[in-house]
């Protein structure tokens, strides 16, 4: 009897921490740190001057990265203390270089954090064996070190190169973008099986949503050079759906009709095309098989 007391308990406990995993509700700030790499970096440019648009003045976005970083280096990085992150910021809707010679602490320490979110590299985003043990390591670290004791960890869906990529780990999927797309999905299922993530932000699906859209990007690779996302149009379908995987649950207010089109840029948009991502960006996260 004692045995199935204790058992019960462990069951309590292990539900309770699975369900604290919520994102938060309409914090008075919200802050949003992403730890990664290029692609968090191409996925995070355009998102102040969407909260911009938005009217949205209480949220802190910042993005701490090493370019190809993975798990497992993240984790290296914190044994020694290296400061090889560059570190930028936004608390007034516009980027500021904090630090080019950062270490992670300096990132994860900087605010009590809301959100921190988790990447793997790109070349083995679709390999499950990469995930262990460093996926648990670096969210035990995040928790450890964010002074919020309520941070929650969520998890971002990388896409798959363009068909043509001339990536050296593309034949790791037979360079073929359907192959790596599916194990993306896959390794995301296996890591929201295991993790408590709040949510995944799926900017790998709508990368691959876009370009199954014929009406809007026939022929087009949404890439600049195989992989990275092209400056303009697809670098502003990812924020879309950054906005939508977490303004919009914990703010109110979602992303379809958001004014800034890249205006005054050499990557603006007309209206109508801001109008389809957005409606690709808000499908994919509607659609989100992690939430």
């Amino acid at each position: 009897m004692k045995f199935l007391r204790l058992l019960s308990l462990a069951l309590i406990l292990c539900s309770t921490a699975l369900q604290a995993a919520e994102l938060p509700n309409h914090p008075d700030t919200l802050r949003i740190l992403a730890v990664g790499n290029s692609f968090s970096d191409d996925a995070t440019t355009w998102l102040p001057d969407l909260l911009e648009g938005a009217g949205i003045h209480n949220v802190i976005v910042a993005r701490l990265f090493i370019g190809g970083c993975n798990l497992e280096r993240h984790c290296r990085e914190y044994e020694n203390r290296t400061p090889n992150y560059k570190y930028y910021k936004s608390t007034g809707n516009e980027w500021v270089t904090v630090s080019k010679q950062a270490t992670i602490l300096d990132g994860i320490e900087d605010e009590p954090w809301d959100i921190i979110t988790m990447q793997q590299s790109s070349p083995l985003c679709g390999v499950p064996d990469s995930y262990d043990p460093w996926t648990e390591r670096l969210a035990g670290i995040i928790r450890k070190h964010c002074s919020n004791p309520d941070v929650v960890l969520v998890w971002h869906q990388t896409w798959a190169y363009s068909r043509s990529s001339t990536h050296r780990a593309y034949p790791t999927y037979g360079n073929n973008q359907m192959i790596m797309y599916n194990k993306i999905l896959e390794c995301t299922d296996n890591l929201c099986g295991r993790f408590d993530f709040a949510t995944v932000i799926p900017s790998g699906t709508a990368v691959q949503n876009a370009r199954w859209s014929h009406v809007i990007f026939d022929g087009k690779d949404l890439t600049r050079d195989g992989y990275h996302l092209n400056k303009g149009y697809t670098r502003y379908l990812a924020a879309c759906t950054w906005f939508e995987a977490l303004i919009r649950p914990i703010i109110g207010k979602g992303v379809m009709g958001n004014p800034f089109r890249m205006q005054e840029t050499e990557y603006e948009i007309d209206a109508k095309t801001a109008r389809r991502l957005q409606r690709i960006a808000v499908k994919t996260v509607r659609e989100n098989r992690w939430k």
